[in-house]
C-alpha cells in the first residue's frame, strides 16, 4: 500500500456499509479519499472519526447525486481543481428496489438503471480521463459488484437488480479490453458482494 500513500481514490457510496468501510480503511493506509453520497453528514462523522484516530490519509466528504450527470462532472471537475484528479476509482454505489419484471414500477427500474449502470460507467470515463491527461499508468478502478451478477435467483422482487449487475460485470470485461487495447497498466477489477437478498 506504500506507493498509494498520498494519492487520491474516490469512493461512491462511501456513506454507509462496504463504502464506508473501503474509505476508512484506504485513509488509514495514508490516501486522500473523496468519499461520495447524497447525504454527506454519515461521511462527515467519519472524516471526524479517522482524524481522531491519526489515520494518515483524510476523507474528504462530497454531495453527489449519482443520478444527476451534471453532479458527477462537477464532483470530478473539483477533484481536478482541489487534488489534481482520481488515482484510484471504487465505483460501490448500488442499489436494489423490489421492481419485478411483470409488475415493477418504470422509476425504480430507471433509477436502478441510473445508479448501477450509468454512473458506474460515467465515473469509470471520467476516472480514466482524469489518470490518461496526467499520465498516471498505474492506476485502478475497481467495481463492487453482486452475486446477481452471475446468476439468477428465483426472486422475483430482485430480477430487474440482477440485470444491472450482469451489466457490470459485462462493462467490467469490456473495460478491461479497453484498457489493453489502450496499452496502459490502469488496471479494471471486479469485486463481489452479496446480492440484497442475502444469498
Amino acid at each position: 500500500m506504500d506507493r498509494w500513500t498520498g494519492r487520491v481514490a474516490l469512493v461512491t457510496g462511501a456513506s454507509v456499509g462496504i463504502g464506508a468501510a473501503i474509505a476508512k480503511e484506504l485513509v488509514r493506509f495514508g490516501m486522500k479519499v473523496v468519499g461520495c453520497a447524497r447525504d454527506v453528514d454519515k461521511i462527515k462523522n467519519l472524516a471526524a472519526e479517522c482524524q481522531s484516530a491519526s489515520y494518515a490519509g483524510v476523507l474528504i466528504p462530497f454531495k453527489c447525486d449519482l443520478t444527476n450527470v451534471e453532479e458527477i462532472q462537477s464532483m470530478f471537475s473539483a477533484i481536478k481543481e482541489e487534488h489534481n484528479g482520481v488515482d484510484v476509482c471504487i465505483n460501490n454505489a448500488g442499489l436494489a428496489h423490489p421492481e419485478p419484471l411483470l409488475s415493477g414500477k418504470t422509476s425504480g427500474w430507471k433509477n436502478m438503471l441510473d445508479v448501477n449502470i450509468l454512473a458506474l460507467s460515467i465515473c469509470t470515463r471520467e476516472a480514466y480521463q482524469s489518470m490518461k491527461e496526467r499520465n498516471i499508468d498505474d492506476g485502478h478502478i475497481i467495481n463492487l459488484n453482486s452475486m446477481c451478477g452471475h446468476r439468477i435467483i428465483p426472486n422475483a422482487d430482485i430480477h430487474f437488480y440482477t440485470g444491472t449487475k450482469y451489466a457490470v460485470t459485462a462493462l467490467t470485461e469490456a473495460l478491461r479490453q479497453e484498457l489493453r487495447e489502450a496499452k496502459t497498466h490502469i488496471r479494471a477489477t471486479v469485486r463481489l458482494r452479496c446480492c440484497p437478498c442475502g444469498f
